[in-house]
């Protein structure tokens, strides 16, 4: 996935309920029927599942761009998966790792703060974190 993706998928521009205009409604091909009226249940279960997916901060895409790092869909399902097992402890601000990159991850809010690859993580020190995930 494409770090311009990432913006897409759930960076700071997530789509709301209600912030949407009627030329945005149009663009984001929502789904309406022949007489134009929209499926409430389509751009609910739409809504569900982008509240549901991790989002990644302004800081985590430049430092993906920076450090050429490429995130898969399996990779963000995986991150998903770890965000939802860690909001089941109780915990706040967690390391995850997917293969070999680190994400620091603040679960309550389902936002990636940072990322770094395996090697670059070899010599630092992770703080203000209570948990770690590998998924």
């Amino acid at each position: 996935m494409k770090v311009a993706d990432l913006q897409m998928h759930g960076g700071l521009n997530s789509i709301r309920p209600g912030n949407l205009n009627p030329i945005d409604r149009k663009e984001q091909n929502n789904p309406a029927g022949i007489d134009g009226k929209v499926n409430f249940a389509d751009i609910l279960e739409k809504n569900f599942e982008e509240t549901n997916s991790v989002k990644f901060s302004a800081h985590a895409i430049k430092r993906l761009e920076e450090r050429s790092l490429m995130v898969s869909q399996n990779e963000i399902e995986r991150l998903n998966n770890g965000v939802k097992q860690l909001d089941e402890k109780g915990s706040k601000n967690s390391l995850i790792l997917v293969d070999d990159t680190a994400f620091v991850v603040s679960v309550r809010n389902k936002m990636v703060i940072t990322a770094i690859d395996k090697q670059m993580s070899a010599n630092n020190v992770f703080t203000n974190i209570d948990s770690v995930a590998i998924v």
